[in-house]
């Protein structure tokens, strides 16, 4: 099986703790109702702090999203307006994250690259992102890529799964995946709860990952990928799902997504574990993408998972939020950088998203 050598991550350099979100967000409704419930989410979420693109979000002068807009006859900016900062901010933050990630991976050169996997769902430009990762990292035109775009918080495992098919089908393979989302950008001014939520809990940020064929060099830590499994809990297809506006995103994100994921969780996972021969007590650490505060409780609950086994979820979200892609990205680096990690601890990964689509992956921890 294909290994991943490297995972790296970034996030932008402006960030707001969730209860300065928390104040701003009240000034910006009349509702009574509406500002007891952003109270309510945001003292819940179990988020202590969250980055963006956005360096002025809430400051004096600013009493709506007029901080991204030019446009001073609409409340709220465009989708377009919205879409130039993403262009933008994410072409800066891509080719740090390309650069790094080469720089903090020696084994592997630039010239090594034979594919490149770029993951977004929160902006379009093109020329996109994996010109930009070429032309950073001066890559030969003719590396294979590839772009995974509007699919949401679980692309990662497509990446990951379209690598170990690569690694697979060429043993020479040296596969960079990079995930973008910049998810700030489509807060909505809305009174509902799903909007109400889903701006409770979304981040910016950025992650990569090297996979190739090499067996991990002495003192190096990897991950040896095991097996990927998809499914769809269907009656979820209308409580997580999100259509283009005219400002913005419109986002579904119900609350009864937990309830309807921990009643499915234990069955879904049982099958994936099966393919790789394993069973629930064979998994030493669960990393789930923390869709929020509910999803990882009702998960830890429904398959009997210890606290300890859960905790780089817990710790993601609450640094960083829910950044859409890259978070599995973010929370496997923190269990393979942990020191309690040991050589051939064996992890399942998981996330969400629209469907109601469930991935899953098995891991092998090699601490050499």
């Amino acid at each position: 099986m294909p290994w991943i050598q490297h995972i790296e991550t970034l996030v932008p350099q402006s960030s707001y703790t969730q209860d300065y979100a928390c104040e701003v967000m009240q000034t910006w409704t009349q509702s009574r109702k509406a500002k007891r419930y952003i109270k309510q989410v945001y003292a819940a979420s179990e988020i202590d702090k969250r980055h963006s693109v956005v360096k002025d979000f809430g400051k004096a002068g600013s009493d709506s999203l007029s901080l991204y807009s030019n446009n001073e006859a609409e409340k709220e900016p465009s989708t377009g307006e919205r879409n130039d900062i993403y262009t933008m901010e994410s072409r800066i933050l891509i080719r740090q994250l390309a650069q790094q990630t080469m720089a903090n991976c020696p084994s592997i050169s630039n010239t090594d690259i034979t594919h490149l996997i770029t993951v977004s769902c929160t902006g379009f430009y093109n020329p996109g992102p994996d010109l930009e990762v070429i032309e950073a990292l001066d890559l030969p035109a003719d590396v294979q890529r590839f772009h995974l775009g509007f699919m949401g918080c679980y692309a990662a495992f497509s990446a990951l799964k379209m690598a170990n098919q690569f690694c697979q089908a060429n043993p020479d393979a040296n596969v960079l995946i990079i995930c973008i989302e910049l998810c700030t950008l489509h807060l909505r001014l809305k009174d509902d709860l799903d909007s109400i939520l889903a701006n409770s809990v979304f981040a910016d940020g950025a992650a990569a990952a090297l996979v190739n064929n090499q067996a991990p060099k002495t003192g190096s830590r990897a991950f040896e990928l095991g097996y990927f499994r998809s499914d769809i809990a269907a009656e979820g297809a209308r409580d997580m799902a999100w259509d283009i506006g005219n400002y913005g995103f419109n986002l579904v994100l119900s609350k009864y997504i937990a309830k309807i994921i921990g009643a499915e969780i234990e069955n879904i996972i049982s099958k994936a574990l099966s393919q790789n021969h394993l069973s629930l007590d064979n998994i030493d650490t669960w990393a789930v993408h923390p869709g929020g505060r509910a999803i990882l409780d009702k998960i830890e609950s429904s398959l009997q998972i210890r606290p300890e086994q859960i905790g780089a979820s817990r710790k993601v979200l609450a640094r960083y939020g829910n950044m859409s892609s890259p978070t599995i990205l973010f929370i496997l680096s923190k269990i393979l950088n942990d020191p309690n990690t040991r050589d051939g601890d064996q992890i399942c990964a998981m996330a969400f998203g629209p469907g109601l689509t469930i991935e899953t992956a098995t891991l092998n921890a090699i601490i050499s």
